[in-house]
């Protein structure tokens, strides 16, 4: 009896691995930009995106000062790497932000403010695989990516100084044809 039972658990664990196969190798299984991921896809990501970002962002407070000498050279790395997808000071999202998959947030409407500043270092630092958030650690130094985080974490109370340079970012908006 016992032998049956485990047959009948390794047939079903054997049928389950053919049938996640047979459901990406036939496309049955979404791989364009404007399609809708499954639940479990959806799931997956965010489960294994939260646990990777507990385990290995940098813990404590952002190492580089909070003057606007920083601030402004965070605006600057963001205006020349992640306007482009996360958009200006106007949150409107440019050409490419519209057709991007997962689609990027536009971080003048939905900022990550709240976030530590471990974890939006290790996003910059690292990017989120399968989606469009490449990782700048080969093309940033340590200090550019602690100034961005650092103008992140305070881009919905920066100084009128840091402000000016902000506003001046520009959305990258489509135009109206």
């Amino acid at each position: 009896m016992l032998k049956g039972f485990i047959a009948g658990v390794a047939a079903c664990a054997v049928a389950g691995l053919v049938g996640a196969y047979l459901f990406v190798v036939l496309g049955m299984m979404p791989a364009n930009a404007d399609g809708r991921p499954p639940a479990l896809e959806k799931w997956a990501a965010r489960k294994s995106l939260h646990a990777t970002i507990e385990r290995q962002a940098p813990k404590g407070p952002n190492p580089v000062a909070a003057d606007d000498k920083n601030m402004i050279a965070g605006i600057g790395i963001y205006r020349e790497n992640c306007a482009v997808c996360h958009g200006g000071a106007d949150g409107a999202p440019s050409n490419i932000a519209v057709g991007l998959y997962q689609h990027a947030p536009q971080l003048a409407k939905h900022g990550v403010e709240d976030d530590d500043a471990g974890e939006t270092y290790w996003k910059v630092f690292h990017g989120i695989r399968m989606t469009g958030m490449p990782s700048f650690h080969h093309t940033l130094s340590e200090e550019q990516i602690w100034q961005v985080t650092l103008f992140l974490q305070h881009m919905d109370k920066l100084s009128p100084k840091a402000e000016k340079a902000w506003k001046a970012v520009p959305s990258q908006a489509p135009a109206k044809a």
